[in-house]
């Protein structure tokens, strides 16, 4: 029979860790875990300067472009 490697901790302990920003990595049994929602790839083709002013957003804001454009799609999603 093959025992567990993983640390075993309380809940409690396990959430003051995590709010504390510490890594509870070792605390988790990720075998199995799958994604929520799977990605799917795409290309688009956006005019240049198009592209320079979310690029100039995104650095306003500091995220990259991809997380911008997926705010804003997602943004315009929920109004639908």
């Amino acid at each position: 029979m093959k025992t567990s490697s993983r640390k075993k901790i309380k809940a409690s302990e396990f959430d003051k860790l995590f709010d504390e920003g510490k890594d509870v990595s070792s605390y988790l049994n990720l075998k199995g875990a799958k994604m929520e929602h799977p990605i799917q790839r795409i290309n688009i083709d956006i005019p240049q300067e198009m592209l320079f002013q979310v690029d100039k957003e995104a650095a306003r804001i500091g995220v990259p472009r991809t997380s911008l454009l997926k705010l804003w799609i997602a943004e315009r999603i929920d109004t639908l």
